[in-house]
């Protein structure tokens, strides 16, 4: 199918060029892990799991910046599969901890491969230094505004 033409005083405009960036990178990674069974949602969780250890499914939620619900549906699933354990909290035991296993371990190396993969896809027409400046600018961009997950800025 061919791509809709663009009013000209449009295609230069770095909003415009970001959001149509962002979602052919969004499809290709969601594609891609889709093809090995994952979900970006697994793919986050995993990573935040091993980066800064076990939590609570609440502390989890605002590290990763999913929704409630779908946090509980992604632990859900991961669960299943042995790539994390929810445990009663031992100071209070309403509380859920999640926890990656060995298997969760093996599976985010898996993962990591996979993006890795997709972000050269992503970034092919680049040379390493334009990746580079890339990632610093939009760095600067999501730092200014405030929307990484987790971030204390309004």
């Amino acid at each position: 199918m061919a791509t809709p033409p663009v009013p000209s005083h449009m295609v230069e405009l770095p909003s415009w060029l970001l959001s149509q960036s962002a979602l052919h990178a969004h499809r290709l990674v969601s594609e891609g892990l889709g093809e090995i069974g994952a979900r970006t949602y697994h793919y986050r969780l995993l990573a935040a799991l091993a980066e800064e250890g076990p939590a609570s499914q609440n502390t989890l939620g605002r590290r990763c910046g999913i929704h409630a619900s779908d946090l509980v549906a992604t632990i859900n699933e991961l669960a299943e599969d042995g790539y994390v354990r929810r445990d009663p909290d031992p100071t209070d035991r309403r509380r859920n901890v999640v926890t990656l296993t060995a298997e969760g371990r093996r599976r985010l190396r898996r993962l990591d491969a996979t993006v890795r993969r997709i972000q050269d896809r992503v970034l092919a027409p680049l040379s390493a230094e334009e990746r580079s400046l890339l990632s610093r600018l939009l760095r600067v961009l999501i730092d200014h505004h405030g929307n990484r997950p987790g971030s204390t800025r309004e």
